[in-house]
């Protein structure tokens, strides 16, 4: 019987040719900048990362410790516009068959707007009927709507706001257009339209 015939050994791989000094050099230098450009971004992401997480905690800790805060009540909540009359206008006679779902503050136009309650900014935008409009989420969850604006404070959606900070500036836009300028004020309570007239203080 014939032996088996064994193949021919394979050709060795020829060595790789080692790196000049300059190449060795150069990739020496790439990963200095690499780990060089890691540590800065390490250095300026993270200290904004732990921020921006304990603003992120701490707002949603006042949003639970908010909804657990009893409604306003009578005679409870400052005037949007301090010092100026106030008249209880709920109900009356609007277009298309509305009726009024808040009460019309009148001042003149550019007077600031202030949070009649500590809250989370809900909403800075517009909208066909109130123009540009703030809302803001306050103790019970009871949406304070703030319409017809000329312009906004330098707030946002998310932003906390304390009774009495500046939340806009008096105007006529949306369907107050022409119309003397003022302030929509408005309340809902889980999603219905309450009178704000009666919780509010009244000038003396």
């Amino acid at each position: 019987m014939m032996p088996p015939v064994q193949p021919p050994p394979l050709p060795k791989s020829p060595k790789p040719p080692k790196p000049s000094l300059f190449t060795r050099l150069l990739r020496v230098l790439i990963r200095a900048i690499v780990l060089f450009a890691l540590l800065f971004i390490v250095d300026k992401v993270l200290p904004t990362l732990k921020w921006q997480t304990q603003d992120f905690v701490v707002a949603k800790w006042k949003q639970v410790n908010l909804l657990q805060q009893p409604l306003p009540v009578e005679n409870s909540l400052p005037n949007p516009l301090p010092g100026q009359h106030l008249t209880d206008t709920w109900g009356a006679a609007r277009s298309q068959g509305r009726s009024h779902e808040g009460i019309d503050i009148f001042a003149e136009r550019g007077t600031p707007i202030h949070a009649t309650t500590q809250g989370v900014v809900s909403k800075v935008g517009e909208n066909t009927l109130g123009g540009r409009v703030v809302v803001v989420v306050g103790p019970g969850g009871a949406g304070h709507y703030y319409a017809h604006m000329e312009d906004y404070a330098d707030i946002e959606a998310n932003d906390w706001v304390d009774s009495g900070d500046i939340i806009g500036y008096v105007g006529d836009s949306g369907n107050a257009k022409g119309t003397p300028p003022h302030v929509h004020y408005g309340i809902y309570i889980k999603g219905s339209a309450v009178n704000p007239y009666p919780l509010l203080i009244k000038p003396e």
